[in-house]
């Protein structure tokens, strides 16, 4: 037995011990979950982040929490049509401080709220930087995308079984909090867990861990008897349809998930493809990530597709700011430091408020205040 099989066997065991009470709800039916998405308006909406935060801590951390700039940007959202945001969280910042946590995502509940936004919130996190860090965070590194983005839990902490017991409490006080609020639009509970972040060296063995944590994560969520759905979303690979060939981590996230949800970065045709395969569950699809135009992923040709299959759409990037995702994914292995991008990769806006492109403005709001449409099942 490898020194990898006991430790995962180890952390299987702890997390075993600390699973939700078999009370805890059910995963909704599709019924309920069509119920419950029949109830929505067509949502659209952007990952959020303020223009001031470099990444999920920097957002969130008191010394560095900007309510007025939040208030500004989520107006910029409103007046576009968008009523649903996107917005990470980060099990540290539970660890730092749980009641002033919960003040700010109170604070930043009611600020949306005064905008016509639900939040979906997202709780962990495979993407980036596996050694998050409390504290003042570092500036942006010129010229590269998302270059202080955080794990959620970091990589130290996710091969240390004894800290499994504080993500559970992460998990079940901060929904058990909002459980109720219907100012929500629901949880988002990992974010890309399959994500190798390969950026980063040194994750070996990470996916086994995420899947078996994830698979708790599930059970600690609907413990807090949440009125929300609970979700993670499919995000690579060719074929998600029923009776394909899955992974185990897409397996996990497709039978445990309330809602479907997925990301796709490609081409129109690609995305209705991803749509038609999805449909097939026979619950709501909601897409938590589109929108790279140098990847041929843009509003003008996406959107419409989104809107015509009653598909919630919440593209990456909203105010250029300090995570730089203006900037392409190649940013990283060949920094923009001399010139500007031909085509700005992501967000909506400029950092003074004023549309990245008006003609793109124009399109969220026409189709977000147009009647719902749905294309039958092919």
């Amino acid at each position: 037995m490898t020194r990898f099989t006991v430790l995962l066997f180890g952390t299987a065991a702890i997390v075993a011990a600390a699973s939700a009470p078999a009370e805890a709800r059910e995963r909704w039916t599709p019924q309920q979950a069509n119920g419950w998405y029949a109830k929505q308006p067509w949502l659209v909406g952007s990952n959020y982040t303020p223009a001031s935060a470099i990444n999920q801590l920097e957002m969130w951390q008191a010394a560095t929490w900007d309510p007025k700039r939040i208030d500004a940007e989520l107006a910029l959202a409103q007046g576009i049509g968008m009523n649903t945001m996107r917005v990470f969280l980060h099990d540290q910042l539970w660890e730092q401080d749980p009641e002033g946590f919960k003040r700010r995502i109170e604070q930043f509940l009611t600020i949306a709220a005064r905008h016509k936004i639900k939040p979906l919130f997202v709780l962990f996190d495979s993407c980036w930087d596996p050694n998050p860090v409390l504290g003042p965070q570092h500036p942006p590194i010129p010229g590269v995308h998302n270059s202080g983005w955080v794990q959620s839990p970091g990589l130290p902490g996710l091969r240390d079984p004894a800290r499994y017991p504080k993500y559970r409490a992460y998990v079940t006080g901060v929904i058990g909090a909002f459980a109720k609020d219907d100012r929500i639009l629901g949880w988002d509970l990992w974010n890309e867990p399959d994500n190798p972040a390969d950026q980063y060296k040194g994750q070996e063995g990470k996916e086994p861990l995420v899947r078996h944590l994830l698979a708790q994560v599930f059970d600690w969520a609907r413990a807090a008897e949440p009125i929300q759905p609970v979700t993670s979303g499919v995000w690579w690979h060719d074929d998600w349809s029923p009776g394909a060939k899955l992974t185990a981590m897409e397996k996990l996230q497709l039978e445990q998930s309330d809602v479907i949800t997925f990301h796709d970065y490609g081409w129109p045709e690609q995305f209705e493809g991803r749509v038609k395969q999805l449909k097939l569950y026979g619950r709501p699809v909601l897409c938590t990530e589109f929108m790279a135009r140098g990847n041929g992923s843009t509003f003008d040709g996406s959107l419409p597709i989104g809107k015509r299959y009653n598909v919630a759409m919440i593209n990456w990037g909203f105010v250029d700011g300090k995570t730089q995702t203006r900037l392409p994914w190649d940013s990283w292995k060949k920094p923009y430091t001399m010139d500007e991008p031909t085509l700005w990769f992501h967000e909506v806006f400029h950092a003074n408020g004023t549309p990245y492109r008006p003609a793109e403005t124009a399109l969220i709001r026409r189709l977000a205040t147009a009647s719902k449409t749905v294309v039958p099942p092919q």
